[in-house]
């Protein structure tokens, strides 16, 4: 993991690369972390895997209701021949939750940008297929965002129900 240091330099790297591409540094837990504009995260994300940082362990969302922009996207680095992680954390508005893809630099990135995108209503734009994963593609609303309302929703078993019916009386 880098150290403070070393997460600037990186940072310094990007600006340098695409101003305004960082929003700023931090350490978390003892872990590494870029606040990316969200415009531009395919820039920073193409230049942290050519710098070594090949495996895309991690992508989920993140609500932080009540702030503003409210919606994160946090993704998480490996560098497998060093043995370095760094996270990259973007927010997006509620409003326009759209932020560029990642497949194309990471393919592993394709269900967990259908699952943010399902549970945070992140719209992930140049995805190939992005559509629900776990809700019915019908389902409205986010499930996963903090002001959803949460139980009062029967869930309804029907598979089988008929040749079951007699088992369960």
């Amino acid at each position: 993991m880098p150290d403070a240091t070393g997460l600037e330099l990186i940072a310094q790297e990007l600006r340098d690369l695409e101003p305004e591409s960082i929003l700023g540094t931090g350490f978390h837990r003892g872990r590494a972390t870029l606040l990316a504009n969200p415009v531009r995260i395919a820039t920073i994300l193409r230049h942290l895997r050519d710098k070594g940082y090949t495996f895309l362990a991690s992508l989920h969302g993140v609500d932080y209701y009540p702030e503003e922009p409210r919606l994160g996207v946090l993704y998480e680095l490996l560098d497998m021949n060093n043995v370095d992680r760094i996270s990259v954390k973007a927010r997006v508005d509620t409003e326009e939750p759209h932020i560029p893809t990642a497949i194309e630099l990471f393919p592993g990135a394709d269900f967990p940008e259908r699952e943010v995108y399902d549970m945070f209503g992140v719209v992930f734009d140049g995805h190939p297929d992005l559509r629900r994963i776990l809700m019915p593609e019908d389902y409205e609303g986010f499930p996963q965002r903090r002001d959803f309302p949460t139980g009062g929703e029967p869930v309804l078993f029907t598979y089988n129900e008929e040749q079951n019916y007699g088992k369960w009386q």
